[in-house]
């Protein structure tokens, strides 16, 4: 960009052509508008054009004028949510908790849940709710839901409602119910509620199967305690997998979301909800443009259990999974990055005992296509303990079908695994070509480590440290080959090309990690 600063000269006798410029600009833009005025009107040639033709005067509009969009063309382009929010608005309601009261060393008086907790907590403002002697007073929060169904029945968060000794619900005209918690489940964070009310107004559900990255979507809730509050975004991404969260395959929005608005429904522009707003990502505790819903299937699901049985019952095949990168596609032969990679398989469960193995890539349950390791676990836990989960495997480059009998998921104890450290006799190995130095195994630190594995990762060093390899790993296999040995490490590397998948035990799980070598 040119900096210095033009003579006055200059200035002045450049005024005339800019004059002239501006002149015509203006010209244009009126015969522009003139132009997509009479087109409105009637088709054909503006009678003004044609007389100034025949005078000799071609006028600006005459070569081929380029409408500018009028502000009504501009907003029919853009989704009007008014009629969306008037309409369903009413359905969604204002939750508030008081909580029973515990040992806590956060702000007395205030819920972490409560839109105005960290205000006080950041700037050490005594809090309204302190008496004047600081006794503990009723711990509150806030948050949203939306009554499905005319009998009362509210979809909220478990988060909302943890803990509660008492649970109010506002609705938009004002009223106020004492409701009921019906359940709770933390896998999916769902929570029922009940009120006993007459007219009471109701959301539609619509089916998130359907829903497309870029599909426009409205939030409704009441964040830091604005009720009703209406935000607008996009999706983002559709079956997102958020690390800890196994059981639900959540919707991604940019839709502005903040503490308040958890429990409240995401609707499509048809007002049908497809979701629960739950999460955040962020780094600095407000909003950050990512923000995470619970599919209205899950929540449906959980639903009908919690009001029929009170607990949940979900289904299990007795894997650990993981999600399959370009590396590890490659190294199983997979024309492209999909399925579930199976880790490791419970000794004696179902999957045992159909036939499933670590390194088998499962693309498909009942027909259902598996893009990422998060839709598995989900259609999984959504099945009926005892019926069969057909499941489309890719196993040594082709693919194959099993049949497993689904068991009922329970909480499994972890086992302390060994973990490595300074070995208590000389390296058996040197560096190989993954970078690993490895020895085998006693037969008393495999039974304390509880492993199938024989070789101990001593040092990392090259592709192997690149791809995150500690010492203290136990080596179970490559590429979906066992080795026992040193020399059948050797081997396998040998004969597995360009990229590796390691599979590796690491305290009580098992991982395949990807590695490629130079």
């Amino acid at each position: 960009m040119n900096t210095r600063c033009e003579s006055r000269e200059s200035q002045y006798a450049r005024a005339p052509r800019r004059l002239v410029a501006v002149c015509a600009m203006v010209l244009a833009v009126a015969a522009c508008s003139r132009g997509f005025s009479a087109q409105s009107g009637h088709a054909g040639t503006p009678a003004s054009a044609g007389a100034a033709t025949e005078a000799g005067v071609v006028p600006v509009a005459a070569a081929q004028p380029v409408a500018a969009p009028s502000t009504d063309a501009v907003a029919r382009a853009l989704p009007d949510f008014s009629t969306l929010v008037e309409r369903y608005g009413p359905a969604v309601v204002n939750v508030e908790v008081v909580e029973k009261a515990q040992p806590s060393s956060g702000i007395p008086g205030l819920s972490p849940n409560d839109p105005f907790y960290d205000f006080f907590r950041r700037f050490g403002i005594p809090t309204p709710e302190q008496g004047p002697q600081g006794r503990q007073a009723p711990v509150r929060g806030a948050g949203s839901g939306f009554i499905v169904n005319s009998d009362g029945y509210i979809l909220t968060n478990t988060h909302v409602v943890a803990n509660a000794d008492e649970v109010t619900v506002r609705l938009t005209d004002r009223r106020e119910f004492p409701a009921k918690v019906i359940g709770a489940d933390e896998r999916t964070d769902v929570a029922v509620i009940k009120i006993n009310g007459t007219n009471l107004p109701i959301v539609k559900l619509g089916d998130p199967s359907r829903l497309k990255p870029g599909q426009w979507v409205l939030a409704i809730g009441s964040p830091f305690g604005f009720e009703n509050s209406a935000t607008a975004g996009i999706i983002s991404a559709t079956a997102r997998a958020v690390p800890g969260e196994n059981y639900v395959p959540f919707i991604q929005t940019d839709v502005p979301v903040n503490p308040g608005n958890s429990g409240g429904p995401l609707f499509n522009l048809a007002g049908e909800v497809i979701g629960i707003n739950s999460q955040i990502f962020s780094r600095t505790g407000g909003f950050m443009g990512v923000s995470f819903a619970i599919p209205i299937d899950v929540a449906r699901n959980v639903e009908e259990q919690l009001i029929k049985t009170g607990r949940v019952v979900r289904g299990r095949i007795g894997v650990t999974i993981q999600d399959v990168n370009a590396q590890l596609a490659e190294s199983f032969g997979l024309d492209r990055p999909r399925g579930a990679l199976v880790s490791s398989v419970e000794k004696d469960g179902p999957a045992a005992r159909a036939g499933v193995a670590p390194g088998d890539v499962i693309l498909a349950v009942d027909g259902r296509p598996i893009e990422r390791y998060g839709e598995l676990s989900s259609q999984i836990a959504a099945m009926r303990p005892g019926a069969d989960a057909n499941l489309a495997l890719w196993r040594n480059g082709k693919e194959q079908s099993l049949s497993v009998k689904v068991a009922e998921l329970k909480e499994q104890p972890q086992s302390v695994a060994y973990r490595g450290g300074k070995p208590k006799q000389p390296s058996a190995a040197q560096p190989s070509a993954l970078g690993l130095t490895v020895r085998p195994l006693e037969p008393r630190e495999k039974e304390q480590a509880n492993t199938q594995g024989s070789l101990l990762v001593e040092e990392v060093a090259g592709p192997a440290q690149a791809a995150e390899i500690q010492p203290g790993d136990i080596i179970l296999g490559i590429n979906g080959k066992r080795v026992h040995s040193v020399k059948e490490l050797e081997d396998a590397t040998r004969a597995a090309g360009k990229n590796v998948a390691l599979l590796i035990q690491r305290e009580d799980a098992q991982i395949f990690v990807p590695l490629r070598l130079p």
